[in-house]
């Protein structure tokens, strides 16, 4: 007896990792400042995306799907009890040679990082927004919540981010 095509066949989860595992990777390092957390999350959402056999109606629905993922995946490994035990290094060593392979040159700025030192739920609203070029209504949806939340989600970490950087950039 031979088995049933999965609805998500290997090459279309290879051209959805290819579109989209750039983006996963950001969310995910923008999520837990880690590299190798971020990698372990995005090896975590597409093997889900494989087991799961979801079947896409759009690249739009995809990409939400993704994120969705990626959050819920985060939140398990941030929630976890491994995590809460872990301590990491403000400094850790690093090889000079390896780089974020998901987070280009330019991103890696100083409002990159001032983005990076807000808390996770500013986090996350600011990602979205100004690195996915979601809308707040879209947002919402996606995190699950109010439109009026992420509207002052956003103005607060605006505000935080105008502090860290003030002198950085006057025009933040």
């Amino acid at each position: 007896m031979i088995a049933p095509e999965p609805q998500n066949t290997v090459t279309q989860i290879e051209r959805i990792l290819q579109k989209y595992s750039k983006m996963v990777y950001r969310l995910a390092y923008a999520r837990t400042k880690n590299r190798a957390d971020a990698e372990d999350l995005l090896q975590e959402v597409f093997l889900r995306c494989l087991k799961s056999n979801v079947q896409f109606n759009s690249d739009e629905h995809c990409k939400a799907w993704l994120i969705r993922t990626t959050v819920n995946c985060s939140k398990n490994l941030l929630t976890s009890a491994w995590f809460k035990r872990t301590i990491l290094l403000k400094n850790p060593v690093e090889d000079p040679a390896e780089s974020d392979e998901g987070v280009p040159g330019e991103e890696k700025s100083e409002v990159f990082y001032a983005v990076l030192d807000l808390p996770e739920k500013y986090r996350m609203v600011v990602h979205l927004y100004y690195y996915e070029d979601y809308s707040v209504a879209e947002i919402s949806e996606i995190l699950s919540r109010k439109e009026s939340t992420v509207k002052t989600q956003l103005y607060r970490a605006r505000k935080l981010l105008k502090q860290k950087l003030k002198g950085e950039y006057d025009y933040v």
